[in-house]
């Protein structure tokens, strides 16, 4: 790698003039796709052999007999151009003298509102149709919250079809003034409302006869004039690790685009979120090595010293971390054919990384259907580095994915970093975990036992730990009675303590995984929620949850601790399975049936399973 680069010390070639990446959304049949045909068709951008294409598809296909439709030249798929639809984004590139734009075709189906919130995750402005003959529709609400979520800040309402209402004022003022109440608590920092046709041709490039009493600009110089977004050179530092580059033993190379600020060799650059610092050597941009880089480059990163840096970290300025947390407060637009359900396992793609998820709405709402947007808190198996899309719309935005069929149900954005350590970075370890690991002979994780009291769950959790230590395994027993007696002694038994309790014993038994140990932990833990808000503290496979699963009855004529018999008496209030209910696992890793099973049987089931998955 040494003798594959050359020196430059200069910055690479950048074009000077502006681009605007812009978006078209609105209703199904407002002409979107019209409207930028129209567009590049008049501003010269459609070539001579495409412009026959297009006539040859006009005839075939066309809506507006026979004059050219324009809207073809966007809706390439064939689907589409059958159905006179859009359903995938289009993007396309179109150029005037005063600036170069990229412009995104976005769905107006209702299913295929998914669509456009990709599109809009990567616009500076957007264009909003408005058909002049319907008015403002759901649709019109709905794409504009998506805007706004996104955090496009300048809008133009493009009062589309105005010839089909006789290009009568009135309407348009009307529903300027409608779409302004629409939007007022939305963020914009400018609303442009401009009466078009797009199968006409009318505002589009120049001002149309037909509407006299307009007297703004035309589409085309309103999306001109419009401030382009910053680039993010003025932001921190932040480059997300896409791939470690290791071509031969003596060169090892952090490769990503950086997403926003500048970097110079020498500068002291923090891994985060473990916070191991090491000075920036070279940066090599392709072949070419250089001094400095910004916002926008592909680089590969070379570091002084030896330091462990992974796909999904992030570098950044060591003086000028990012914030690190494992909750964040997000804005997410829900794109899954089903409703949300909270019992269902997801994940989520922040940046490089995908780690498992879970997601709380807020207000206490418990569903989610399609297309709606709502806040909600992400909580996540460890510290992740973020920042909030305002900020950094780079680091800010993700993808949740569900676990069980790899769909994508949801886009959203980080809106802050709620926890008080946020900006509390964790210290490196001096010995990892895979170094525990082989020193101990055996993977570090949590076997997780919940049931009714009198299940069982104490009796094979030490029947296990027996078995594993025999063995030579490293482990650690956590029995929620014992806990109480100390680290948990300060809790009582209302919901909020009950979930504190499972919470406290969840990071208990992380730390002892990530030391290499086998965490046995033993506690009723009676709802699935608090379960699955401790199983995403962990990497996949690392957490097992078994399901000690004895009847009530049985557990009452067990009672080894009497408790059943005090809890009848009413001595002893909220008692789980008399007046609290318990949440069976709805997809444990192992269940055991303790009325069939002796203790013995039933800890070599469990280790078992911890041999399958290669713990052992």
């Amino acid at each position: 790698m040494d003798g594959a680069v050359t020196a430059f010390t200069g910055r690479t070639h950048r074009p000077n003039r502006d681009l605007l990446r812009f978006l078209t959304c609105g209703s199904v049949d407002d002409g979107k796709s019209t409207l930028i045909g129209r567009l590049l068709f008049e501003t010269g951008q459609v070539p001579e052999d495409q412009l026959a294409t297009l006539e040859r598809d006009s005839r075939r296909f066309g809506t507006d007999g026979a004059n050219l439709d324009y809207a073809l030249l966007l809706d390439g798929l064939e689907a589409e151009r059958e159905q006179g639809i859009t359903i995938d984004v289009a993007y396309r590139y179109m150029s005037t003298p005063r600036r170069s734009f990229i412009i995104a075709d976005t769905p107006g189906h209702e299913q295929y509102t998914r669509n456009m919130a990709t599109g809009a995750s990567t616009c500076d402005a957007a264009v909003v149709l408005v058909d002049a003959a319907k008015g403002i529709t759901a649709q019109t609400a709905r794409h504009s919250r998506i805007v706004a979520l996104f955090g496009i800040r300048h809008v133009i309402l493009a009062v589309n079809k105005i010839d089909l209402v006789a290009d009568d004022p009135s309407v348009f003022e009307a529903i300027r003034a409608a779409y302004a109440d629409l939007v007022a608590d939305l963020g914009f920092r400018s609303v442009l409302a401009i009466p078009v046709s797009a199968r006409r041709g009318d505002n589009l490039t120049a001002p149309s006869a037909a509407t006299p009493w307009y007297d703004g600009p035309s589409l085309i110089q309103a999306l001109e004039d419009l401030p382009v977004a910053d680039t993010g050179i003025a932001r921190p530092f932040r480059m997300s690790v896409q791939y470690v580059n290791r071509p031969d033993a003596h060169f090892r190379g952090y490769a990503g685009t950086i997403a926003s600020g500048e970097v110079r060799v020498g500068d002291a650059l923090a891994v985060c979120p473990g916070g191991r610092t090491a000075t920036l050597a070279r940066i090599l941009s392709g072949d070419v090595e250089v001094t400095q880089a910004q916002a926008g480059d592909a680089v590969t990163l070379e570091l002084a010293e030896s330091v462990d840096v992974a796909r999904g970290d992030v570098l950044a300025l060591a003086d000028d971390r990012p914030a690190a947390s494992d909750r964040l407060n997000v804005r997410l637009l829900w794109m899954g054919d089903q409703p949300f359900d909270p019992a269902r396992r997801h994940q989520v793609k922040l940046g490089a990384r995908t780690l498992p998820a879970r997601l709380t709405l807020a207000n206490g709402a418990a569903t989610l259907a399609a297309n709606e947007v709502a806040d909600g808190l992400l909580s996540l198996p460890s510290a992740v580095t973020a920042d909030a899309f305002r900020d950094d719309p780079a680091q800010g935005a993700f993808v949740l994915i569900d676990r069980g069929t790899g769909v994508t149900v949801a886009a959203g954005v980080i809106t802050d970093i709620p926890d008080h350590t946020a900006h509390i970075h964790q210290s490196p370890v001096a010995v990892s975990r895979q170094a525990h690991e082989l020193l101990n002979g055996h993977q570090g994780g949590v076997v997780w036992l919940t049931g009714l009291s009198g299940a069982g769950k104490s009796t094979v959790a030490q029947a296990l730990q027996q078995s594993l230590h025999g063995r030579g395994c490293r482990t650690v027993l956590l029995d929620g009675d014992n806990l109480r007696h100390g680290l948990n002694r300060d809790l009582g038994f209302s919901d909020a303590d009950r979930a504190e309790n499972v919470r406290r014993t969840g990071e208990a038994a992380r730390l002892f995984a990530e030391a290499g140990v086998i965490a046995i932990c033993a506690l009723i833990s009676p709802r699935q929620s608090d379960r699955d808000a401790v199983r995403a503290r962990f990497d996949e496979g690392r957490f097992v949850e078994v399901f000690v699963d004895a009847s009530l009855e049985s557990c009452r004529a067990r009672d080894p601790k009497g408790l059943y018999a005090r809890a009848s008496a009413g001595t002893i209030p909220g008692f789980t399975g008399i007046a609290a209910p318990y949440e069976a696992p709805s997809a444990p890793d192992l269940t055991l049936a303790t009325e069939q099973l002796s203790p013995s049987l039933a800890a070599e089931t469990v280790r078992g399973l911890l041999e399958e998955r290669g713990w052992l």
